[in-house]
């Protein structure tokens, strides 16, 4: 940006011309001279005390090299590399035979070849080095670059290696790395999760849109409503070319949804989280859908159901003898109060249709616990979507709001505590982990998704979606073990 600034406010591109090979010749062997040794040196001191703590730790941080981390730099880093970068066309500037042909081709190959650095997977050819023995020399490969993120110590080139073999910084293990790194075969996940952007500017909130919003929850900055016309025109193309607005019909979205199972058993996945909005009684029953269309499926489901429940349950504070119970009935709700009917709580309602539902899935030994009432006493509410506002203004003073659908609800009551929606915080073992969802704080992750680790952590070799609710205690009790904890009171609230 600070490159192509200046040369917009200095409006060197309407005197440009549009070619000139001599141009484009000493760019080439000003950056393989000055720009190469310079970064190579300069890299070098960045790797020493102070320098690295204060500056370059930041680039090191990722535990895994992707694109991102190639600009992952601290804002003195950036000044000094383009700077550098700004060397090759500043000779090509002085000695007027600049074009714009070899501007844009020199910005090019340093934004590709950054990112090549840091793709974290080996797609140069051997083939090319059996031909060219010699451009090992003039040109790293990923596999190179990763070396330096591990080791540190070595391989410190920009892009051409030719300086870490004059000055022995060149690592021993990189051919045999390169070797390796080509021959190994694809990783395939264990799990896999089903999601989609929930609004059109959330894009922004993914990695590949502004990597720094992927670290905090959904937030609408100013800049972000300026970027709305482009935005509507990337919305409009990929309504028109794309498939991601089929979620508007149910047959739409069950189709994609069955492509995405289809392949993931193609590809032997263990475990297929059908996340947040794919799965409902209205749209496929609750994945139930696809077990009796795909019987023999390798993949197992899960809707993720009964760690939401689970830690519904474990919300509740201890000692409390009745919770009132509000907002649409889901499978989780009928879930939720079974469990608590059956451990001598009491479930109330205020809404008739609710208590018929409710009633008709309880066995009679228990209905004595089920109680319709229009008197709102209860500090205690579990809630669903559909909650209105007239409901929620009749809570008292102090009520604590525990939701047990996916999305949260409109916070209305000010002297009241509204707790998350199910999730957890996940195991400090995670890594590259940022916000899951719109309405958490990052490294917290919904329970239907952590649901589809479990199942594939532990090998259950079984199918969670339909009616069918798992074991709550075991999967309260494995999400425990493997490090995942409730989140805070004070992040709750």
């Amino acid at each position: 940006m600070l490159i192509y600034g200046f040369i917009h406010c200095t409006n060197l591109v309407s005197d440009l011309p549009w070619w000139r090979l001599d141009g484009a010749v000493l760019i080439m062997l000003t950056h393989a001279g000055p720009v190469e040794f310079l970064y190579y040196w300069i890299h070098r001191a960045f790797h020493h005390g102070l320098l690295y703590t204060t500056f370059h730790a930041v680039h090191h941080a990722p535990a895994h090299n992707e694109p991102r981390t190639a600009w992952t730099h601290t804002f003195a880093e950036n000044l000094v590399f383009f700077g550098l970068f700004f060397v090759a066309i500043g000779a090509a500037l002085v000695t007027r035979t600049l074009s714009i042909g070899s501007l844009t081709m020199y910005t090019t190959y340093v934004d590709y070849m950054s990112v090549l650095g840091h793709c974290n997977f080996e797609i140069v050819p051997k083939r090319l080095f059996i031909i060219f023995p010699q451009l090992k020399y003039l040109c790293f490969t990923p596999s190179f670059h990763s070396i330096h993120h591990t080791r540190y110590k070595t391989n410190y080139c920009l892009f051409m290696p030719f300086y870490d073999y004059v000055y022995g910084t060149w690592d021993e293990s990189t051919e045999s790395f390169y070797e390796a790194a080509l021959k190994k075969a694809d990783e395939q996940p264990a799990v896999v999760h089903l999601t989609h952007l929930t609004t059109p500017e959330s894009i922004y909130h993914l990695r590949l849109g502004f990597s720094s919003f992927a670290t905090m929850p959904l937030a609408t900055k100013w800049y972000l409503k300026a970027m709305w016309p482009i935005t509507m025109v990337c919305m409009i193309l990929t309504w028109i070319y794309g498939k991601i607005f089929a979620v508007e019909q149910r047959e739409g979205i069950n189709h994609l949804i069955e492509e995405a199972i289809l392949e993931a058993h193609d590809k032997e996945i263990k475990v297929l989280s059908l996340g947040l909005l794919n799965q409902g009684e209205e749209l496929n029953r609750n994945g139930e859908h696809y077990l009796e269309k795909f019987p023999k499926l390798k993949v197992k489901l899960v809707d993720g159901s009964s760690l939401a429940v689970a830690v519904v349950l474990n919300s509740i504070p201890k000692g409390t003898t009745e919770v009132l119970l509000s907002g649409k009935l889901s499978k989780v709700a009928y879930a939720i109060a079974t469990s608590l009917c059956h451990r001598g709580i009491q479930v109330v309602t205020s809404r008739e249709d609710q208590y018929e539902k409710l009633k008709a899935k309880l066995a009679p030994e228990y209905r004595t616990n089920l109680l319709l009432t229009k008197q709102v006493t209860q500090k205690v509410w579990l809630v669903g979507e559909d909650l209105t506002e007239k409901e929620q203004r009749s809570a008292i003073k102090g009520t604590i709001f525990i939701p047990f659908s996916q999305f949260p609800p409109i916070q209305v009551c000010k002297d009241c505590f509204y707790l998350n929606t199910p999730a957890m915080v996940a195991p400090k073992s995670f890594r590259n982990l940022h916000s899951c969802e719109n309405w958490l704080p990052r490294r917290v992750i919904s329970a239907w998704r952590i649901a589809g680790i479990l199942h594939a952590l532990e090998g259950w070799n079984v199918h969670e979606c339909g009616d069918k609710i798992f074991d709550v205690d075991k999967i309260w009790e494995a999400a425990l073990q493997h490090g995942f904890h409730s989140i805070p009171a004070h992040s709750a609230a």
